[in-house]
């Protein structure tokens, strides 16, 4: 099989709608395709919707399925609101982006011993977005603040990922409840 036809073959295509969940525009990837994946968990991919290229990292719903945030500019870019019919050809790759890091991780980061920068810069993409995920999954301020430390203490450990937390979960706050991806609209 050349290059092209293996493309081909590890493309997942599908038509979805756009949703919503509070103001946040939503796919949320049908189960066929959701399936083809190689995790319940996070998968980075790159592909287009609509024709317009992205990359990001396809969160779990919690319900062995997957969903993928459309940001503002995308949204913008093709014209589409909720409601809509969206094309999408997605294509699973080991190169995972950076994450946003948040505020309050950059900042207890900033502030640690170099040693512990340097494992954070050595970890991989996909282990850095373990650490965020894990600490953006609370609402809670006196909890996140707890996970910025204890993230800190661990890698200072020796700990290259956050332990103890269903990856197969949905961990966005704004968006699942009991580790659940809401009902969009």
């Amino acid at each position: 099989m050349d290059d092209v036809q293996q493309a081909s073959a590890s493309a997942i295509r599908f038509s979805a709608g756009v949703s919503s969940i509070d103001s946040a525009a939503i796919v949320q990837l049908p189960s066929d395709a959701s399936d083809r994946l190689p995790s319940r968990g996070q998968v980075a991919v790159r592909g287009a919707m609509n024709g317009r290229e992205f990359r990001t990292v396809l969160e779990p719903d919690g319900m062995k399925g997957h969903w993928i945030r459309i940001d503002h500019d995308l949204l913008a870019a093709m014209a589409v609101r909720t409601g809509d019919v969206v094309n999408v050809d997605i294509e699973v790759t080991r190169d995972w982006p950076e994450p946003d890091v948040p505020d309050d991780l950059s900042a207890a980061l900033a502030a640690a011993p170099q040693k512990i920068r340097d494992v954070w810069h050595d970890i991989t993409p996909m282990a850095r977005w373990e650490w965020v995920r894990w600490i953006n999954a609370t609402a809670n301020p006196a909890t996140r603040r707890r996970r910025v430390d204890v993230s800190v203490s661990k890698i200072d450990a020796g700990k290259r990922r956050p332990c103890c937390f269903d990856l197969s979960a949905c961990t966005d706050p704004a968006l699942s409840k009991n580790g659940r991806l809401r009902t969009a609209t």
